[in-house]
């Protein structure tokens, strides 16, 4: 059976992202004057440090309190520079901020519909809706913790999403929604598609092919896409999501007999986490019927464990110490791909949560190379090695590894080629027909 996209006939809203408001783009503007007000504090904070044990002549190794400790301040003249320097940078930041504020609710008042739409269409023109959503997404993951903590409006609020526009969580509104959204009417089985680090909900199609849409032509799955900050913890996105979904079961239109999740790369881990904090008893887990990982990092990811390496040696020594501070400031979720950690915030770090009690769970994971090799580790996706994202662990409290039947490896594919093979999907169809 085909596996392409099916043909939709136009939305009545833009597919995508909404054009870009006047009011929109100034939010955009004031969000991104907040992060470089605190870009230029924190390159000033460092360089102080690092200006400050140079004045010292401090050894250059020493022990640290703590990998993270605060670089020491300069005194005198020099400290009163550097605090002139912070501190003005906080009152222009302060000023702009609130100018921005002010100025985006009376420019849409102010505009008439038709320039309006004329600064939209410019404005996408020069930068595509569906770039600014990768930026966007990318920024999150990198920094998406700390948006959200400042309130800053670059945060992605989480969403479930059809179309790139978020479903309303009310009954009523979600079915008018919907009528304007879809050429099917909704179903009451649920495809829940969670998106991967610094990714969207608009990159689940890749190269023409969308798993949710591939499996709603084949076993009548009504795909929604979560679209959500992955620099927020995993713990913090697993707990949301839980709660989202219990919204969503009471304002879907028609009643809801079964959801499967499936998650790319982090959205595994964030699936995994909904799961284990919601409890089997809650309404919506009783409806899930399965869990399926791409690509997970279940057992932890090399690149953040050797950035984690790196912020710890970097604090060895009094001269690079402040740069470890700029390595911490890498977002929570990112470190908690270190273990594939989905627990909440005081749990050990390396626990992992079992696999959901009486759900059909699944893995895949990819290897770049071509073919089986015979006597040699087998490489990863260039990601995630094989063994971490079929869960395996050579300590047994910790592994994951699911019955062979639940478990799929496909050779000749990267990270993001699970997103697009037909052969992965062939993979997803025959698991879920199974559960019918």
């Amino acid at each position: 059976m085909n596996s392409a996209l099916p043909a939709r006939r136009k939305p009545k809203t833009p597919a995508g992202i909404s054009p870009a408001a006047p009011s929109a783009t100034i939010q955009a503007l004031r969000g991104a004057s907040q992060l470089a007000v605190g870009a230029v504090q924190s390159v000033t904070r460092t360089v102080e440090g690092v200006h400050g044990s140079v004045v010292r002549l401090a050894p250059p190794i020493r022990r640290a309190k703590t990998d993270t400790e605060a670089p020491q301040g300069t005194r005198g003249i020099t400290g009163l520079v550097y605090r002139s320097v912070r501190g003005v940078t906080a009152l222009v930041g302060g000023a702009l901020d609130l100018a921005l504020a002010q100025l985006g609710p009376r420019v849409a008042a102010a505009l008439p519909p038709a320039m309006k739409r004329a600064l939209a269409e410019r404005t996408d023109r020069l930068v595509p809706p569906a770039q600014r959503a990768a930026a966007l997404a990318a920024l999150n993951g990198v920094f998406g913790d700390h948006l959200a903590a400042s309130g800053n409006a670059l945060a992605i609020p989480m969403q479930l999403r059809v179309n790139g526009q978020a479903l309303p969580m009310q009954r009523k509104a979600l079915a008018q929604f919907w009528a304007a959204q879809a050429d099917t009417p909704p179903t009451g089985r649920l495809l829940i598609l969670i998106h991967g680090l610094c990714m969207n909900d608009l990159q689940w199609t890749r190269r023409g092919h969308n798993h949710g849409a591939a499996l709603a032509a084949r076993h009548g799955f009504t795909p929604l896409y979560l679209h959500y900050n992955t620099g927020r913890s995993i713990a913090q996105n697993g707990a949301e999501l839980a709660a989202l979904l219990a919204d969503l079961q009471r304002a879907w239109p028609v009643p809801v007999t079964q959801i499967v999740l499936l998650g790319h790369s982090m959205g595994g881990l964030v699936a995994r986490s909904a799961c284990a904090q919601s409890g089997a008893r809650a309404p919506w887990r009783r409806k899930l019927a399965a869990l399926i990982c791409l690509g997970t990092p279940h057992q932890g990811a090399p690149l953040e464990r050797a950035g984690s390496g790196l912020t710890w040696l970097l604090a060895r020594s009094p001269y690079t110490a402040p740069f470890a501070k700029l390595g911490a400031r890498r977002s929570a979720g990112i470190q908690d791909l270190h273990s594939g950690r989905v627990l909440p915030e005081g749990t050990d770090p390396a626990a992992a949560a079992p696999w959901p009690h009486g759900v059909a769970c699944f893995t895949v994971a990819a290897s770049t190379s071509a073919a089986p090799t015979t006597g040699k580790a087998l490489k990863g996706d260039g990601l995630v090695p094989v063994a971490s994202a079929l869960g395996q662990h050579r300590l047994p409290e910790r592994d994951l590894c699911l019955p062979p039947g639940h478990q799929a490896l496909f050779h000749g594919l990267n990270h993001f080629d699970l997103l697009s093979s037909r052969a992965v999907s062939d993979q997803l169809s025959a698991w879920l027909q199974d559960l019918r």
